[in-house]
């Protein structure tokens, strides 16, 4: 049987398999999956994707919105949490989220021998920042929207 908006069969999508990063951070993600399910469904306010992890993989870099609140929930395998406070370990079933503007640079990382698949669940913000602690990065910052450069603002 063949779903109709507003059902949706995540499979029927392409997934996304590339990556907005510049290296040397691209290859640190890849070749990760994501389905962009609110897309699809025709959602504008807040986002939702079906992420693919596979093994040895980083969901992004560590990093932080200044107004995108973040949601993720676990459906299959474990990823480890990174953020200030250190590591901890999720699980399927478990989740974890994070507010706008909090300062504390998040990250999830398949360290397992298997992939791990969650849902992400975002607000849509066109003026947003995003910050990395841990990289050159910067995302969306004023004057060069929906670009990323290095943290004093030179492109890439």
């Amino acid at each position: 049987m063949t779903l109709r908006l507003p059902a949706l069969d995540p499979a029927t999508l392409t997934p996304y398999t590339s990556s907005g990063y510049p290296e040397p951070y691209r290859s640190r993600v890849l070749p990760r999956e994501k389905r962009f399910l609110g897309k699809a469904l025709g959602l504008t306010q807040f986002g939702v994707n079906l992420t693919t992890l596979p093994p040895g993989k980083e969901s992004s870099m560590r990093h932080w919105h200044t107004r995108e609140e973040e949601f993720v929930y676990v459906l299959e395998g474990e990823v480890v949490l990174r953020t200030d406070a250190g590591e901890q370990l999720v699980r399927a079933g478990q989740c974890v989220g994070f507010p706008a503007g909090s300062g504390d640079g998040h990250q999830l990382v398949n360290r397992s021998d298997r992939p791990a698949r969650y849902l992400e669940v975002g607000t849509c913000d066109e003026t947003d920042e995003v910050f990395y602690p841990e990289a050159d990065l910067r995302y969306n910052p004023p004057g060069q929207r929906g670009k990323f450069t290095r943290r004093d603002g030179t492109p890439y």
